[in-house]
């Protein structure tokens, strides 16, 4: 939202309107120049991570705009969570089709800018287009750890034990809904089921409750975004393991539960459907007993659900005992 542009074109209206107040950090220059500087925090390395949320693929053109907005902002902030970093701040870019009213921007503005507040994650700067194509927000999102702390993917070793936060599945649960609301399975539960469900689907919550537990237990972790069965066989690739998760010890909401008694099938959302935007990490057992300490204290509550070996790839044991055969590890955009 910065650059060299006419101080009286419909752009820099609708920054000054909506988004300059949302930007109050020193940083962002009040949104009136072409960059943000930042100066990090001393003793602190700074860790950055992008995603980018697009109408038709991450969330559905009716969701309303403030929980997209929302959506935007807190699938990074798991990331950082997951990485034991607190954050900094934010750039937005917002490509929105023609058609796009002023209410449907006031209303992305102020969930934006209410998630901002709730996660003390100022906007610092970002740039807005319009575009022919889906409307789509690619937000960055800068983190800090204590110099050389940061908790990567790589450090898991045969004998850790695997966590997760929260419950599982959820979210691709609450999308099958949203799109298919005559599914047996699905449409047999109650309506309190259903709409944590959909809650679920367009609020995740980002674990920072848990970051500093995290970082200072854990031997590697990462967010739940693409499905939990191929986010761990990607962490399994980077540190040359194996890892073998159970799904009887998976962590299900009742809402879940009961969907999987009517579809069986369902199970296998569960583990792929992604959008989870939990925590899971291996823990060494050693220190397992202090990181639970640590999450109850935090009220965030985390399930072993499965173990790191020696080998490699990754292994869903089904109720039978047998390796589970996934038609699709994860969701994948290619």
């Amino acid at each position: 939202m910065t650059g060299k542009r006419d101080a009286a074109s419909g752009e820099e209206r609708i920054i000054d309107r909506l988004f300059r107040p949302i930007a109050k950090h020193p940083a962002a220059l009040g949104l009136r120049d072409d960059a943000a500087v930042l100066t990090p925090p001393t003793g602190h390395d700074l860790v950055l991570t992008v995603d980018a949320v697009v109408s038709g693929v991450h969330f559905l053109a009716d969701d309303p705009a403030d929980t997209i907005a929302k959506k935007a902002l807190r699938v990074n902030l798991s990331d950082l969570a997951a990485k034991g970093a607190a954050p900094v701040g934010a750039l937005l870019s917002l490509s929105i089709p023609a058609n796009t009213g002023d209410e449907w921007l006031e209303l992305f503005a102020r969930g934006l800018a209410e998630d901002c507040k709730l996660f003390e994650c100022p906007l610092l700067g970002g740039d807005m287009t319009r575009t022919p194509g889906a409307l789509t927000i690619s937000i960055t999102v800068l983190g800090s750890v204590p110099s050389g702390t940061m908790v990567q993917r790589k450090g898991a070793r045969a004998g850790d034990a695997v966590v997760v936060t929260g419950t599982i599945g959820d979210a691709a649960l609450g999308l099958k809904l949203r799109r298919s609301p005559d599914n047996p399975a699905l449409a047999r539960l109650g309506q309190e089921a259903k709409e944590h469900l959909r809650r679920r689907y367009l609020l995740p919550m980002p674990r920072f409750g848990l970051a500093t537990a995290v970082r200072e237990h854990a031997s590697a972790a990462m967010d739940v975004s693409d499905g939990l069965a191929g986010d761990l066989a990607k962490l399994a690739a980077v540190a040359g393991v194996r890892v073998t998760i159970d799904a009887v010890s998976l962590p299900l909401s009742a809402a879940a539960r009961t969907a999987i008694e009517g579809d069986g099938g369902l199970l296998e959302t569960v583990l792929t459907g992604g959008d989870d935007y939990e925590i899971v990490a291996c823990i060494p057992e050693n220190r397992l007993p202090e990181f639970r300490a640590a999450a109850a204290a935090a009220q965030v509550e985390v399930t072993t659900i499965g173990r790191i070996e020696d080998g490699e790839g990754m292994a869903v044991i089904g109720p039978n005992g047998q390796v589970l055969k996934l038609k699709q590890a994860s969701f994948s955009h290619f």
